[in-house]
């Protein structure tokens, strides 16, 4: 049975894509020794073991307690039940004779299972974890640490565009395309950061069908239904969310594992119904991305060039989807592309913000039959003198649609005004996020900010693609970064 097989088998019995990680921090325990790192570990072993997919120690803690240590790690993966997989957090990677050794190490005198593995010495250093179908290896991929960048994001000097095929530009999306070849034995993985939604996009699109080990969701600050959405397989399954402090410091670990492993659940659940709603067409993320980035240059939506603002200031780039009324399988492509979200959110009804949004709220409300309302820009004078158009109840839950999200604003002027109305704003939806601060405000008021995609993705996208010139790119970056 190879590796992937085993980890599908206890997927499927205990119904979770939870990975609970074994980290016995110091500061969680209470005597810094290697007798509490154990009795730290057994304790979350004890309470998650019917809940975890599989488990992962950090081999760093227990070697930091030497030999003794590397006793209390053997003690530990001896009591974790024989059908759960053990993944090592190991990051290894040496000449192939050292990663023969490490092998033998890792999986026949510690008694892992898979283990992590870094990429760097290519495949000569990695084949030694792959020999043995049933022992499997994930491979650092794209990382959830501030200073991945400075290696995973290097340009690749043989990238070049090729009409009409997707190509790796950056040395992760290398990596992620490699693992697909290297993978003949059904047991090699990739590790990318649940915190890296972009980047995670991107793998998936080169590893269609490669298992993800995901770290980074609760204390580091990943959003658990955006990593999913992002990469997730279509089958609902392929990848592995990693939690550890987000459950060994909570009171009750049990309890916070079963949260995680119910809020993944119904995730997919969701997905799931949304993929076999027949008015619903679901297509895979980069897919869905390309036809929605194409299409609103294409359309005049996006445009390059030298354009005066209101505030005078002169921009490279200009964004007016008040255009897509006129562009009606456009307008279809981008109410499907809020819908992700949305179907991952609890709210009675819509809320589109005039004047851009109504139209794609319209277009939202027509495919879900979700009903929405809008705030009147200006109050009527006469009539119902309405402030609020719609139908709607006291104390029902809304979620703001509009096109784009700039400083927050406009859209704090629309809370004021549905909440004087007696509704709740719980979330704000947007296609395009400029990144200029509105996530960060709204955040600091307790509004969630969810976006489609941002600026930055838009314009690597039409970079990469040759859609426009590096000048352009580096002229609308260069202009972001100056907080205009």
């Amino acid at each position: 049975m190879s590796f992937f097989s085993r980890l599908n088998q206890r997927v499927q019995k205990v119904d979770s894509l939870l990975c609970v990680g074994l980290d016995p921090h110091p500061a969680d325990l209470p005597k810094e020794s290697a007798l509490a790192a154990k009795d730290f570990c057994l304790r979350i072993i004890d309470h998650t073991s019917n809940i975890a997919a599989a488990f992962k120690p950090n081999i760093a803690f227990f070697e930091a307690f030497g030999p003794e240590g590397l006793g209390v790690l053997q003690d530990v993966i001896s009591n974790i039940p024989e059908d759960i997989p053990i993944i090592l957090d190991a990051k290894r990677g040496d000449i192939a004779s050292t990663a023969r050794a490490y092998a033998r190490a890792i999986f026949q005198t510690l008694g892992a299972h898979a283990l992590t593995i870094n990429p760097y010495l290519g495949h000569d250093a990695i084949e030694p974890f792959l020999v043995d179908p049933e022992r499997g290896a994930f491979l650092l991929c794209k990382t959830s640490n501030e200073g991945a960048a400075d290696l995973q994001d290097s340009i690749l000097a043989e990238y070049k565009q090729i009409p009409g095929k997707i190509v790796p530009r950056f040395l992760y999306e290398k990596v992620a395309l490699l693992a697909t070849q290297w993978n003949v034995n059904d047991n090699l993985g990739l590790v990318v950061g649940a915190t890296q939604l972009e980047a995670l996009a991107r793998v998936r699109t080169f590893a269609p069908d490669l298992w993800i080990l995901a770290p980074g969701v609760g204390a580091q600050g990943g959003d658990l239904e955006e990593a999913l959405n992002t990469g997730l397989r279509s089958d609902g399954l392929g990848m592995l969310i990693t939690v550890s402090r987000g459950i060994s410091r909570s009171e009750d670990p049990q309890k916070s594992a079963e949260e995680f492993r119910n809020r993944i659940n119904q995730f997919r659940k969701d997905k799931s119904t949304l993929a076999t709603s027949p008015n619903i067409q679901r297509e895979d993320a980069s897919v869905a991305f390309t036809k929605l980035a194409d299409g609103l240059l294409e359309a005049g939506c996006i445009k390059f060039g030298e354009f005066t603002l209101k505030s005078g200031l002169i921009s490279p780039i200009y964004i007016d989807l008040r255009q897509l009324v006129s562009f009606p399988p456009l307008l279809a492509i981008v109410a499907q592309a809020y819908l992700p979200i949305l179907h991952r959110l609890k709210f009675e009804r819509l809320a589109g913000l005039p004047y851009a949004a109504l139209p794609i709220t319209s277009a939202i409300s027509l495919v879900t039959n979700w009903p929405f309302i809008y705030p009147r820009k200006e109050v009527k004078e006469y009539g119902t003198k309405a402030e609020i158009e719609g139908v709607f109840n006291a104390g029902e839950r809304v979620v703001i649609i509009d096109d784009l999200a700039t400083t927050g604003g406009s859209k704090f002027e629309s809370i004021e005004k549905l909440t004087n109305a007696g509704l709740q704003v719980i979330d704000i939806v947007v296609l395009i996020d400029r990144q200029s601060g509105a996530s960060e405000a709204l955040k600091k008021a307790g509004y969630p900010l969810h976006s489609v995609t941002n600026l930055t993705a838009l314009v690597d996208y039409y970079s990469k693609t040759g859609k426009i010139t590096r000048e352009q790119a580096e002229s609308v970056r260069e202009f972001m970064r100056s907080g205009m």
